[in-house]
């Protein structure tokens, strides 16, 4: 039997929460549907609107472990549903950017109704001009050409943003994880990278030989060289996690990135020493 992952389960019993999800007092959906019924296909400035399935939305959000700490950006966000759900189902605060005036009042009016308009803002404005560098959490439903558009953005921002995309990829920048349902399509997930490319030296914080490394990133993934031999590895955010070995040993090193510093943990067999790793030129 196929072990799901962690936020399956969550996720399949939050999606029946949005549609189930008790009103507000006063101002019903019936209201804001009147007052605007976006149309399915309408025309926007880079795409179509089409809605997301409400399961599809709770298992985006679970995916990307949203919670009241977090501080959403849907980029694109059309009827807002996608910040009204993270607010509504995990606490988190949420801005939708959408250039649809008509959209975003009747994302306003939503949130009105669900009772969550202190913490979700809907602002209209271009996705590309938008300042969104405070989100921890990006969602966006774009074509894959505006996903490449906005890519260089997304992978300046600070290391450990978990990025969600439903439809589509980033091009060759492999997702984390991603998740297929049968009739509500596909999302994908990544977390941008911390920067580590370049030539660094590790020095033990105690006594101990210092060692040199050439890091070579390709998105999250790495390759490069370390004492001499071949090192592979990986980066989730700031955290890095490479191997190589010396002297026919294994060695791997562990560590936390800040900028032009790692604190690493090397180890060799049962022994770990705490190391200082500074990059060149910094």
């Amino acid at each position: 039997m196929r072990t799901q992952p962690r936020w399956f389960a969550r996720s399949a019993a939050l999606a029946l929460l949005i549609g189930a999800a008790p009103l507000a007092d006063g101002k019903t959906r019936a209201d804001c549907e009147r007052e605007h019924t976006p149309q399915l296909a309408q025309e926007g400035k880079d795409v179509i609107w089409e809605p997301t399935a409400d399961s599809m939305v709770a298992r985006m959000l679970a995916m990307a472990n949203v919670t009241a700490a977090d501080k959403l950006y849907d980029l694109g966000s059309g009827d807002g549903k996608i910040p009204i759900a993270a607010s509504k189902l995990f606490g988190a605060t949420a801005v939708g950017i959408e250039y649809d005036a008509d959209l975003v009042k009747h994302s306003r009016c939503l949130a009105e109704v669900e009772g969550v308009q202190a913490r979700v803002t809907f602002i209209e404005g271009d996705i590309f001009a938008a300042d969104f560098s405070a989100a921890t959490v990006v969602t966006v439903y774009l074509l894959p050409e505006l996903n490449l558009r906005l890519r260089p953005t997304l992978l300046a921002m600070k290391p450990g943003t978990r990025v969600v995309s439903y439809s589509f990829t980033m091009g060759d920048w492999e997702p984390d994880e991603h998740i297929d349902s049968f009739g509500e399509g596909s999302a994908y997930f990544w977390i941008v990278p911390a920067n580590v490319d370049g030539a660094w030296t590790f020095r033990p914080a105690g006594a101990g030989e210092s060692f040199e490394v050439e890091l070579d990133q390709t998105f999250q993934n790495l390759k490069g060289v370390a004492h001499g031999a071949a090192a592979t590895g990986k980066l989730s955010g700031d955290t890095i996690d490479f191997t190589y070995t010396h002297d026919g040993e294994p060695i791997r090193v562990t560590g936390t990135v800040d900028a032009d510093r790692i604190a690493a943990t090397v180890t060799r067999g049962n022994t770990s020493t705490q190391y200082v790793g500074t990059r060149h030129g910094a």
